[in-house]
């Protein structure tokens, strides 16, 4: 077994279990960038480990439909178009509509709970857990070396909106049986307790709603069918019409309503264009951008680059929780908000959210009920894997039995035993526009000191072998100085150096480029404390 991503990192969960030479895959997600690698658009898992072994794999087992966990398949498929993709009916149709994009035709096979399927010497069988997303499914996987289950991303919610609970006695079932080892969800493990039910978000919301004075705007994931479908019961029990913005948003709830996980109540749903023209106090939107991503709809509201324009007594509430590593972006979009004159409604002032993770004591009953005999916790950064590992020693399970690992760990399972045997070095894969995997560190790197400490070109024209310059040096600079006037000082100290290094016997253009270089660095460094980009451009004249 090699988890090439979601250890270490919530979002890019993917896990390749191997036996007698075939593989089956587990989730293929994304990841999204951190603000400290500008103009990447999504992070993939890195498929090299497997690349060379396409062939080999028997089927894509996708647990639930979102982005960190099926973000990635168009990547993977790209190639190998036809390898089996299986999950529910709607984790289905939503990497459907996506691979629609990428003009690629999937072979599907859709499961539920309860059902069994064999793939070569895997033997799969589906288990029903609650999410915060319908039709979640956990996997067991069995093969003569042992048996593995793996959670997916889950909760236990007692009195789930759609009355489909985690399958508890399934999972007792399999712990008579016997597992040998329990991949479980880490996200949500360091936090003390259970996770609240879903259903006591809906007064909250519907109260918000009651007392807004003007327009409302509901920002969630995309995928996130309960959270919509509280908002559209809210909105008609208070004469309020519903218009869904975002592409992504427009279209999942689309497929969520034709297969039956969405109800529209009649009437409620209208078209974005025609909601200008309602009255502000009879108007709720639906849009993206809970996480406050620039290019998203409600980042873009805060900005004043979208055509609904946030105004004096709107009420914005962002009905979703933070992913790590997006508190900035999101307290941004706040401010910005506010400043516009917005109430906010967010998870730190009113309960609009609740997880979709099992919390500690959720995770305690699930190590109790299975008593597996091995534990990696999956799908988290390293304190909550930490907060995982500590949960399943509490149970009973061995220290040398629990493995804290991280992306590209080997772990081997023979007669019920696990142990780490090897560590692959794996990467991070960039999708910046159209381009997969071209962007490197060394880029992102470059591309920092742009947009913190800017960029200086400086052109000149010199005879190599006496070391005059026939032309410039002429210095331009971008996002350093606002007047280029800053730069008359080092312009002598450039010409100096150049004539120096011809009567030292310096005649190759790349070296007296890099004699400009080391000038100019010296001079900013020094007089401005600065350290930008620098370009040197010497033309043999």
């Amino acid at each position: 077994m090699i988890p090439l991503g979601g250890l270490g990192e919530v979002g890019r969960n993917m896990t390749v279990f191997e036996f007698g030479g075939k593989l089956l895959i587990v989730d293929v997600g994304v990841l999204f960038p951190d603000t400290d690698q500008p103009g990447v658009d999504l992070i993939l898992p890195d498929f090299s480990p497997i690349r060379d072994r396409l062939d080999d794999v028997l089927g894509i087992v996708l647990t639930h439909g979102h982005e960190d966990h099926i973000g990635a398949v168009p990547y993977l498929l790209r190639l190998r178009k036809d390898i089996p993709l299986l999950g529910s009916a709607l984790t289905l149709a939503l990497v459907e509509a996506k691979l629609k994009e990428h003009r690629i035709q999937p072979y599907t096979l859709t499961v539920k709970e309860g059902q069994k399927e064999d793939l070569g010497p895997f033997a799969l069988e589906f288990v029903a857990v609650n999410h915060s997303i319908p039709d979640a499914l956990a996997v067991s996987i069995s093969t003569p070396a042992g048996r593995v289950l793996h959670t997916g991303d889950f909760k236990m919610d007692q009195l789930p909106l759609d009355g489909r609970l985690t399958d508890l006695r399934a999972f007792a079932r399999l712990g008579e049986e016997g597992v040998d080892l329990f991949l479980c969800d880490s996200t949500n493990a360091d936090v003390p307790g259970f996770t609240p039910l879903e259903r006591s978000i809906g007064p909250v919301l519907e109260q918000v709603i009651a007392k807004a004075p003007r327009r409302v705007i509901v920002a969630s994931f995309s995928s996130h069918v309960h959270r919509v479908q509280q908002v559209l019961d809210a909105a008609a029990a208070h004469g309020r019409k519903v218009a869904l913005i975002g592409r992504s948003m427009v279209r999942n709830m689309g497929i969520a309503e034709q297969l039956g996980y969405l109800r529209v109540p009649t009437g409620v749903l209208i078209d974005a264009k025609k909601a200008a023209d309602l009255p502000d106090d009879r108007i709720v939107y639906m849009s993206t951008g809970s996480q406050g991503e620039p290019m998203a709809v409600l980042a873009r509201m805060a900005n004043l680059e979208h055509q609904i324009e946030i105004g004096q007594g709107d009420t914005v509430i962002l009905a979703s929780s933070l992913i790590p590593g997006n508190e900035n972006a999101v307290y941004r979009v706040i401010n910005g908000l506010t400043k516009l004159g917005a109430n906010v409604v967010h998870k730190g002032n009113a309960k609009v959210h609740v997880s979709g993770h099992a919390a500690a004591g959720e995770l305690l009953y699930c190590y109790n009920i299975l008593k597996p005999k091995n534990a990696m916790p999956v799908h988290g950064e390293i304190r909550h894997l930490v907060a995982n590992a500590k949960l399943a020693q509490d149970s009973g399970i061995p220290e040398t039995n629990t493995i804290v690992g991280e992306n590209g760990i080997v772990v081997d399972l023979r007669d019920g035993v696990a142990r780490v045997v090897g560590q692959l070095d794996l990467g991070y894969v960039y999708v910046d526009g159209s381009s997969v995997g071209e962007i490197s560190d060394a880029d992102l790197k470059d591309r920092r000191i742009l947009s913190e400490e800017g960029f200086i070109s400086i052109f000149a024209v010199v005879d190599t072998q006496t070391g005059r310059i026939v032309a410039g040096p002429h210095l331009h600079a971008r996002g350093f100085a606002e007047d280029d006037a800053v730069f008359d000082d080092v312009i002598p100290k450039v010409r100096k150096a150049l004539l120096e290094a011809a009567e030292n016997g310096t005649h190759d253009i790349h070296a007296l480029s890099q004699v400009v270089r080391r000038t100019v660095g010296r001079w900013v460094n020094t007089q401005h404390r600065r350290r930008p980009m620098i370009v040197p451009v010497v033309i043999e004249g």
